[in-house]
Formats: C-alpha cells, structure tokens, sequence
C-alpha cells in the first residue's frame, strides 16, 4: 500500500466559471480551496492519481474517457487523462469535476477514476478504497469528490432538514482529523435521507487510509453551504 495523500474537494458544477458565469466569483473562496488541496496532492510527489467519487453505480473508468459539462450549458468535454480512440463520455459528475480540478494543474501524472455507487454498504466502501490504491501498484494519491447534505434551508435543493447542520458538522470534524473511524460511522440510511452524494467516496477515503496505516494529519481547508448544499474541502497528510 502507497498512499501517500489525499484530498477530499466537492463537485457542484458552478465550481466551473463557464457553468457559473456571472456567479463565478461567489464561489472563488471554494475554488481556491480545492486548488490548494490538489497542489498539496501534488506536493506529495506522486506517481499517480486515484480520482473517487459517487456514479450511478461502482464502476472503475479507463483512463481515455471523459465527462461533458452540456447538461450545464456549456459544450465542452474534460478529460480524465489520455486521449484516444478507446475513451467515451462516461465520466458521472463527481469524477468530471474532479478532472477538472486536476487539469487546472501543470501535471502529466497518469490518472484513474472509479465511481463508487451511492447506497454502497461502509464496510465495502471500505474494501473498495484499500483495493483500488493498492491496485495502482505506485505511490498515490487520492482525490475524493463528495458533496455533503442537500438540505440546509428553504432553498436547498432538499429543502430543509434541522439534522443536516450537525451531519455535516460531524464529516467536518472528521475530516479535520483525519479520523477514518468517524467517518466509517456514518450512517447510509440518513445520509440518503439528506441528500448526501459523500458518504461513499468518504467512507473509501477510510478504507484506503486506515490500510495504509501509520498516522495521518487532517486540514479543513473550506466547509460552507452557499445554495443549500455543504462544501467541504479537506488534506490528508503524512505527518
């Protein structure tokens, strides 16, 4: 096992300043953010790049495809890393954001994705993040997206709900931490309930690094709910 850092960003598609248009400086705060956490990734002196987020179902992606913004409004294919004859537009949103991120670095790291499928149970979330980092057969580095609850206000897109606030306190802390156990411990059923697309990705983050072993040290990089939805940014790293 060589994981030698990770980083948990979210993925609403207005992180993208063409998606956004004019809102795009509302959420320059959060995209500095996830840049950040990507350079630390980078700073780590990686071999490759693990990409995990939510898809409609658990599925390991090759490393030509790419995902397409057109649901958003605007025309334009992102790439996952090469480009050839062999890749598609299969990429959910999760792993096209996060492509996205990591294009907006000067790297030519080899890249994988796997989506890992919502109502997937913790402990094989778990399994799955050990398995796909130890898979690469480098020194990694993981790249989780995940958004948390959907339902902070009138206005979110879940509407309100009063439990989110503390869930998505508790993923916060977590994260800060770098505590694998804590966030193993959330709980499928109401992270469905609130409309939570991290819970899987984050529950693979504890997997891969509590088979890594050794001790991790976390950082909060952002954790805001501009339009309803929790946004949280995150490191982990070696002490």
């Amino acid at each position: 096992m060589s994981l030698v850092a990770a980083a948990v960003c979210p993925h609403p598609p207005l992180l993208v300043p063409e998606v956004a248009g004019a809102a795009a400086g509302e959420l320059d705060t959060l995209r500095a953010a996830c840049d950040t956490a990507v350079g630390r990734l980078l700073a780590a002196d990686p071999e490759a790049l693990l990409l995990v987020g939510a898809g409609p179902s658990t599925t390991r992606y090759s490393t030509a495809d790419h995902g397409t913004l057109r649901p958003y409004g605007v025309d334009r294919q992102v790439r996952l890393w090469k480009v050839n004859c062999s890749g598609g537009p299969r990429l959910p949103l999760s792993l096209t954001i996060g492509a996205w991120l990591v294009g907006r670095h000067d790297v030519d790291l080899p890249r994988f994705a796997h989506a890992v499928a919502a109502d997937t149970p913790p402990g094989e979330c778990a399994r799955l993040g050990a398995e796909l980092v130890a898979a690469t057969g480098a020194r990694t580095a993981l790249l989780v997206l995940g958004d948390g609850s959907a339902c902070r206000g009138r206005q979110a897109p879940g509407y309100d709900d009063p439990r989110a606030p503390a869930y998505d306190e508790r993923v916060a802390a977590a994260l800060a931490d770098a505590d694998p156990d804590a966030l193993l411990a959330l709980d499928p059923g109401l992270s469905a309930e609130l409309k939570v697309a991290g819970r899987a990705p984050w529950q693979a983050l504890a997997g891969a690094a509590r088979a890594a072993g050794g001790a991790w040290r976390g950082d909060l990089l952002a954790h805001a709910a501009p339009y309803g939805v929790a946004y949280l940014v995150a490191t982990w790293e070696r002490p």
